[in-house]
């Protein structure tokens, strides 16, 4: 053969190699990712030819379902509550794919998990119609209306956990978004829901409660003096500096109290009286006495600097690096660059109120086939110890006192005892506060923890304050918690 032969039968055999390798990695190991691709039309058809399991709260309220219909996808996706759930169900969208809980549950729901084998092999062989399982949140429907209704018209998010099992009770952003619409099988109407959705300034596709962060102001203090206690170089009765304003080191810049005035007598507080008037001053300094490097550890052990899935994605919450002397100051009363989801301020209620054991939320109380067999239940699980038992006791009588004659007042609920923290975040200069409240109850045997963020104040706008806007929804969403019937164990 000559050599012009030789190297056209080179070129071939090469071609013909890199053809079977291509061919072998897209139908091998690179079929998974394409068979999951949202824009996988194929794929889409197939999980929307059969019907789809139901997702249900704890106490058994329909938020998910689906329906047949006479088209070429069988089975339509309706959500009954509407925007009330949509950021736990997200939606299955016949553009867009699945989001939320749709996705996250998918391989349950569409009945692709590797635990359906022999239930598809069943159906194949005996002809009926495969079907998806039913996921069941932990989620309580009282629960969830009432953090709606406390919110109203208000932009913001409300989270309530149960302390002992990390189960979801309620997980609520507003504005919230019509799961239905974007469901639709009409391509150019759910295009343009998805769209009309995008453009909106409040962002209702992100969800307030799990993807988004703000500065959480005064309540960030709950862990600063969990590092003060954690320390062994203070207790409740240790006396700090209060003074009206601190000048900022290294600046000419000064941080005042809410007030201007100074905290205690002759500027003068105990670490129980700041937490319970939310001294800045006071938080302030102490902060730079701890240092950043134990504010940040103590942080990180309630969860900050670490994003986790519930099994929805739920973003990090963060406490910054490289900071000086004034930031600090700031980062300590949770200004600055610190910043934190309401899953992470409820988190932090929540390990308190657990002795000091933080539990890995989840939505997901049972995963349960077609005949009722259970094929997952989560069990409760826990991420680590925040604080020893000791110092979550004491954090709980100052937290109390914090409710009973300090800035949480409008929080008090008769004959329960509630332990909570206000916050007032300021944001970019000009714009009105975000007010927070964290808190769990009953104090002495806790059953709920709950975190709420009104945005910019809510309708209070410049005269909102943490006390005045967000503690009454908490109010109301732990005596719905508290009145609502268990429905067993929710891990």
């Amino acid at each position: 053969m000559n050599a012009p032969l030789r190297r056209l039968a080179m070129i071939v055999t090469a071609m013909f190699t890199a053809l079977m390798v291509a061919a072998t990695w897209v139908q091998f190991v690179d079929a998974g990712r394409l068979r999951d691709d949202p824009r996988n039309s194929r794929t889409l058809y197939e999980k929307l030819g059969r019907e789809r399991g139901a997702i249900t709260t704890a106490d058994g309220t329909v938020i998910a379902q689906s329906e047949k219909v006479d088209d070429r996808y069988q089975y339509q996706r309706k959500y009954p509550k509407g925007d009330l759930y949509s950021a736990v169900t997200g939606t299955f969208s016949v553009t867009t794919g699945a989001s939320g809980l749709e996705a996250a549950e998918d391989k349950y729901l569409s009945g692709t998990s590797d635990r359906y084998f022999f239930r598809r092999v069943s159906d194949l062989l005996t002809g009926t119609q495969p079907s998806g399982a039913v996921v069941e949140t932990t989620l309580r429907d009282s629960v969830q209306q009432a953090a709606a209704d406390g919110l109203g018209n208000q932009q913001g998010a409300v989270v309530a956990l149960d302390p002992k099992t990390g189960a979801v009770l309620a997980l609520y952003s507003s504005p919230g978004w019509d799961p239905n619409a974007l469901a639709s099988h009409d391509r150019s109407a759910a295009a343009q829901a998805r769209a009309a959705l995008e453009a909106e300034d409040s962002e209702p596709l992100v969800s307030k409660a799990t993807r988004q962060s703000y500065p959480p102001g005064s309540t960030f203090k709950l862990i600063t003096t969990a590092a003060a206690l954690e320390s062994g170089d203070y207790t409740a009765d240790s006396l700090l500096d209060g003074p009206a304003e601190l000048t900022l080191p290294q600046t000419s810049r000064t941080l005042a109290n809410d007030d201007d005035r100074p905290c205690g007598t002759d500027g003068k507080t105990s670490l129980a009286d700041a937490l319970r008037v939310s001294c800045n001053t006071a938080y302030a300094s102490l902060g730079m006495t701890l240092g950043q490097d134990v504010l940040r550890e103590q942080a990180e052990k309630f969860g900050f600097n670490a994003g986790f899935d519930i099994p929805i994605g739920v973003a990090a919450s963060t406490f910054p690096t490289g900071l000086d002397g004034a930031q600090l100051a700031r980062s300590a009363i949770g200004q600055d660059s610190v910043t934190a989801t309401p899953m992470q301020m409820a988190m932090v209620a929540a390990a308190i109120a657990n002795g000091g054991v933080v539990m890995q939320p989840n939505l997901v109380r049972t995963v349960r086939g077609r005949d009722l067999e259970v094929l997952d239940a989560p069990s409760p699980d826990e991420r680590g110890r925040a604080v020893s038992r000791q110092t979550a006791a004491s954090l709980t009588a100052m937290m109390e006192g914090v409710v009973e004659s300090g800035t949480g007042r409008r929080a008090q609920i008769p004959g329960v005892s509630v332990a909570g923290k206000t916050g007032t975040a300021q944001t970019v200069a000009g714009a009105a506060p975000h007010a927070w409240f964290t808190a769990f109850a009953p104090a002495d045997d806790p059953k709920v923890a709950v975190a709420v963020l009104v945005e910019n104040g809510g309708n209070a706008a410049q005269e909102a304050s943490g006390g005045s806007v967000a503690a009454p929804i908490a109010k109301s969403v732990i005596q719905a918690a508290l009145a609502a019937p268990s429905s067993g164990s929710a891990g």
